[in-house]
């Protein structure tokens, strides 16, 4: 059965960081492409950010250059840096692993950042 768990959200100020991290069982972490969405109240699901097994990175226009996403195969976590956060931000955050086409959700963590 396959759970990602993800943590690390809150409630932070704009301009401050924050870090999520997801932690992956009941999947071969490492032959797994692992990545971020979120979903604004009110807005579409969209990918924030993805890393490839071969540690190749995605992220949205709106992120780069704020947020860096790794992974570490050996504690099967993916962790998203997430700093000079905008309001705009606030969002939950889903940890998602995607195996072949098919795409497993962690439960998400929320991320508010006030103005």
């Amino acid at each position: 059965q396959v759970q990602l768990v993800e943590s690390g959200g809150g409630l932070v100020q704009a301009g401050g960081s924050l870090r999520l991290s997801c932690a992956g069982s009941g999947i071969i972490f490492s032959s797994t492409g692992m990545g971020w969405y979120r979903q604004a109240p009110g807005k579409q699901r969209e990918l924030v950010a993805f890393i490839s097994v071969g540690g190749f990175t995605l992220y949205a226009d709106s992120v780069k250059d704020r947020f860096t996403i790794f992974r570490n195969n050996a504690q099967k976590t993916v962790s998203l840096r997430m700093n000079s956060l905008k309001p705009e931000d606030t969002a939950i955050y889903y940890c998602i692993a995607k195996i072949m086409t098919y795409t497993y959700w962690g439960q998400g963590t929320q991320v508010t950042v006030s103005s």
